[in-house]
């Protein structure tokens, strides 16, 4: 019966609409629209990809700005973090893996893991 609850949970936490983050970092998503989820986004080296906190990274500028929601939150990852990206092609794709550097440090952190990414595109 619990198991069987705990589904349920997840299954309509999945289903509900994305709201956009509510981090007062975020205001550059006003009047900006969500989109499907994407798997992948192309990787542009000109393009700033930066977290935002533990469990979030926004990508992009212009029209489009992404937003990936880890897989799970990524320990000592902060908005001063540099990232790592082991990527294959040119794309960043959900699944792959990426590790964080503090300013100063030479030492890499854990293992993370992207989720899927989310449009915010201008009206």
């Amino acid at each position: 019966m619990r198991l069987l609850l705990i589904l349920c949970t997840i299954s309509l936490a999945a289903c509900a609409p994305a709201a956009p983050p509510s981090d007062t970092a975020f205001s550059e998503l006003a009047g900006r629209v969500a989109g499907p989820a994407q798997s992948c986004v192309s990787a542009y080296p000109t393009t700033n990809l930066r977290p935002l906190n533990e469990a979030t990274l926004v990508y992009g500028a212009g029209r489009t700005i992404y937003v990936n929601r880890l897989r799970a939150p990524c320990p000592g990852l902060t908005p001063t973090s540099t990232l790592f990206l082991d990527v294959r092609g040119s794309q960043y794709c959900s699944g792959d893996h990426f590790r964080t550097v503090e300013t100063g440090s030479m030492i890499p952190g854990a293992v993370c893991l992207l989720g899927d990414w989310l449009p915010y595109r201008e009206r």
